[in-house]
């Protein structure tokens, strides 16, 4: 964006070589000959640079930057002065002004202090916005970690959006956080005290969703021995995330149609009714338009849920992100781990940003916590951070991926053991006996 610069003097001549110079320079210029009429058009949050004459008439150029100041204490003003005002010009400097020039002054030298000027601006404004976005993220709950302009955009929706009333859809590549955005939502929102209750409809088998979504009474089918609540009730005053939508089986997107537009469900082998008071978000990694032109997807289905449309950008889209989401996810597993977290060199970090990701954010989340737990020691091998694994032994190499195999499970499992063991096919004493060697709590792996 082209940076602004106000200009103010009495004298034309001034003004004009001033305004022929930055424009020349790509600066977009407005000049005002009195003070009182560029404070008027001053705003807060003036992202460009001020530059005042001391001596005019009317408002002088310390009564300018006092009022100026007063609007935002920090503008970025330069003092231009003559020769016989440098007393006036320091005591602006001490009063907030970013620097004074003294007339005559050189292009070179203008242009300089100008740009720096700007740079200084220009940093305090994200600074300022970067405090803006922590303060409304400052509750229970994840927060959407970056600074580039596409995730700056998706905080600000979700913000925005957290407490209307509506459901949501929510598109991402695997890996790119749609579990996150969904639990940022809830506990930004007024429900952040109530259950978020998530399922994946593509981990469930589909004899099972149903049971699992409605819940049953007792004696409903052969193995109901006792009454469930299904996962639908439970999240009943909170949000019920539906990740993998896409998966859902045909047959249940109509019955899931339908507790959307009556918000009631009615479990399995019951006639009672539960109202519900919940917000639904779903998330498909696929475009589900193109699902329902296919005949693979319910198109009435896909309007109800398209009230609001989130789309998460790929991790390969924001890669001045990389860096910060890195060291995030290297400081958290040095916590876990009990262990130092080694400091990024540039040659890595260069081969960070150079990776493609395909694996997203999931994937960057893996790299951090393989580099933690080999001491910083890493290599690209194929394009893809790992370990360095020419420097092991073959006992140390088995050893790491046995480790990475069951924390992979752990995680794509919540935790849950007797997953994990029909996952990875181990009996559970063999389970028990792989986690305490490596050091593995079910715990830490458990949703909050």
């Amino acid at each position: 964006m082209t940076l602004p610069i106000y200009i103010i003097d009495d004298e034309p001549t001034i003004l004009r070589s001033l305004q022929q110079l930055l424009q020349l320079e790509g600066y977009k210029v407005d000049v005002f000959t009195d003070a009182r009429e560029a404070m008027r058009k001053l705003e807060p949050d003036f992202n460009g640079v001020l530059i005042s004459d001391i001596n005019m008439p009317g408002m002088d150029g310390v009564a300018f930057l006092r009022e100026a100041l007063k609007l935002d204490p920090e503008l970025s003003i330069v003092m231009l002065t003559g020769h016989g005002d440098i007393s006036t010009a320091v005591e602006s400097m001490r009063l907030g002004a970013y620097d004074f020039i003294e007339k005559p002054f050189s292009n070179e030298h203008i242009l300089d202090v100008i740009k720096r000027a700007g740079e200084k601006r220009a940093l305090v404004l994200e600074n300022r916005e970067l405090k803006n976005e922590l303060d409304a993220q400052a509750g229970a709950g994840p927060r959407i970690l970056g600074h580039t302009t596409k995730i700056k955009a998706l905080r600000r929706i979700l913000l925005q959006i957290r407490d209307i009333p509506a459901d949501v859809l929510i598109k991402g590549e695997t890996g790119a956080g749609k579990d996150l955005v969904a639990r940022f939502l809830h506990y930004n929102s007024k429900r952040q005290n109530e259950n978020f209750v998530a399922i994946n409809c593509g981990a469930i088998p589909e004899s099972m969703i149903e049971s699992e979504l409605f819940g049953f009474e007792a004696g409903a089918f052969t193995s109901a021995q006792k009454k469930r609540v299904g996962k639908i009730e439970h999240a009943n005053g909170g949000t019920f995330f539906l990740d993998e939508i896409e998966s859902m089986p045909m047959a249940l997107q109509i019955k899931l149609l339908r507790v959307l537009e009556d918000r009631r469900i009615e479990p399995l082998g019951s006639n009672r009714q539960v109202e519900l008071d919940i917000r639904v978000i779903a998330a498909a990694k696929v475009d589900l338009l193109e699902l329902v032109e296919k005949g693979e997807f319910r198109e009435d289905l896909y309007y109800r849920l398209n009230v609001i449309n989130v789309e998460i950008p790929p991790l390969r889209e924001r890669k001045e992100d990389i860096s910060l989401l890195f060291q995030h996810f290297a400081a958290i597993a040095s916590t876990r781990f009990h262990t130092d977290a080694p400091r990024l060199t540039n040659e890595q970090l260069l081969r960070l940003q150079q990776h493609n990701w395909p694996g997203n954010i999931r994937e960057l989340r893996n790299a951090a916590e393989r580099f933690v737990l080999m001491g910083g020691q890493t290599a690209f091998d194929d394009g893809t951070p790992g370990v360095e694994n020419d420097k092991l032994t073959l006992v140390e190499k088995v050893a790491h991926y046995e480790r990475q195999l069951l924390q992979e499970s752990l995680r794509a499992n919540e935790g849950r053991l007797t997953d994990v063991q029909q996952h990875l096919g181990l009996p559970r004493k063999t389970l028990y006996d792989k986690m305490r060697k490596h050091g593995l709590d079910k715990g830490d792996y458990k949703l909050p």
